[in-house]
């Protein structure tokens, strides 16, 4: 199973990531937040969603919104920071 293992917000809604199987990129939450969704609500915040954090190789924020890394895995482009 692919884990996160690392993030670092790049500004905006953009968060680069790296996993477990060694792959790194950048993740834009942009789409993800233009959808409907009590927890999505606070993200919306550009400061509330860089407190975004790892918890058993997932991405979390403290309003307890999780996102698998698998799905995420599948969504980022290749970092141009890689």
């Amino acid at each position: 199973m692919n884990k996160l293992t690392e993030i670092h917000p790049l500004g905006g809604y953009r968060l680069e990531l790296a996993f477990s199987d060694g792959f790194r990129g950048v993740w834009d939450g942009e789409p993800m937040l233009a959808r409907q969704g009590s927890l999505l609500v606070a993200l919306r915040e550009p400061d509330y969603f860089a407190r975004c954090f790892i918890d058993a190789g997932a991405l979390c924020w403290p309003n307890g919104l999780e996102l698998s890394p698998n799905r995420l895995r599948e969504q980022v482009g290749v970092s141009e920071h890689a």
